[in-house]
């Protein structure tokens, strides 16, 4: 079965009729199924147009869910946002770019799925939809584990949300890959930086991904960066213990090993950036 509606309600409908999966971009869905016989129903979602585009009220910034990432990359977003531009970047190639979407990337819940790390330092949410109405979870407890999320049957995501942030805040994403472009991650990291007009840190969000089953913010960094004061490279203050909550593996990427040790390095710069602006 082969289903392309034209509406949220409609996709929920076909969503729920079977075991069906949705698609949109379908840059992670057919790969996956390359060489493989389609078993399930599929459920297109790209004729939706409620699904893409990015609002902003004065409480939160919305992208509907087939946002693509060269409309990120385009959109006239806040500096706490530069972060996901620059990991919008590394999404492939620009082909991908122009058909990958913001929910495709959370729900394929890959550990090195670059979007992921900058939208945990934004607090965002995701918003779900199905026959029974709708539910927003916390981008946090979406991704329950290597390639598994909190969807339920019937559910697809009708948008990704996150809170509006301080006009001082600042953003940035860094990203080790074996080379320079088209490449997996063997580790990124995202960070924001809010400081106050002393030049000093009043909050900061911190984000690793690669280096566990699912990407992980670093609260006890997070909490020693608060009231760094003007001067100080917030890279001097990342230490080995800030890594308690990774648990990167060895694969033919990297070593476990060595992500630790590349952590630092990838941390220290991601935060560097966010705080020179």
């Amino acid at each position: 079965m082969y289903a392309r509606p034209g509406t949220i309600e409609e996709a929920a409908e076909a969503m729920a009729a079977a075991d069906a999966l949705a698609v949109c971009g379908g840059t992670d869905v057919f790969p996956a199924h390359a060489g493989k016989p389609l078993t399930r129903p599929l459920v297109d979602l790209s004729g939706i147009g409620g699904l893409r585009g990015i609002s902003t009220d004065d409480r939160c910034i919305r992208f509907g869910a087939a946002t693509t990432w060269t409309d990120i990359i385009r959109a006239d977003l806040p500096p706490a946002f530069d972060g996901l531009k620059a990991a919008a970047r590394e999404v492939g190639s620009i082909q991908i770019q122009n058909r990958g979407s913001i929910a495709g990337n959370l729900c394929n819940a890959s550990p090195a799925a670059d979007g992921v790390p900058p939208l945990l330092t934004l607090d965002a949410a995701v918003e779900l939809a199905s026959v029974s109405g709708r539910r927003v979870l916390p981008l946090s407890t979406f991704i329950t584990g290597y390639r598994r999320t909190a969807l339920r049957p019937g559910e697809i995501v009708s948008a990704v949300v996150a809170p509006k942030p301080s006009a001082r805040a600042r953003s940035a994403f860094v990203k080790l890959g074996a080379r320079r472009y088209l490449v997996i991650s063997i580790l990124m990291a995202a960070a924001v930086i809010e400081k106050d007009a002393a030049g000093r840190v009043v909050s900061a969000a911190v984000a690793v991904g690669a280096a566990s089953p699912v990407a992980q913010r670093l609260p006890e960094l997070e909490q020693d960066l608060r009231g760094l004061g003007p001067g100080v490279k917030p890279s001097s203050l990342v230490a080995p213990r800030h890594l308690a909550p990774l648990s990167p593996i060895d694969d033919v990427r990297a070593g476990a090993a060595y992500r630790l040790e590349a952590a630092l390095a990838v941390i220290g710069e991601a935060l560097d950036r966010a705080a020179e602006g």
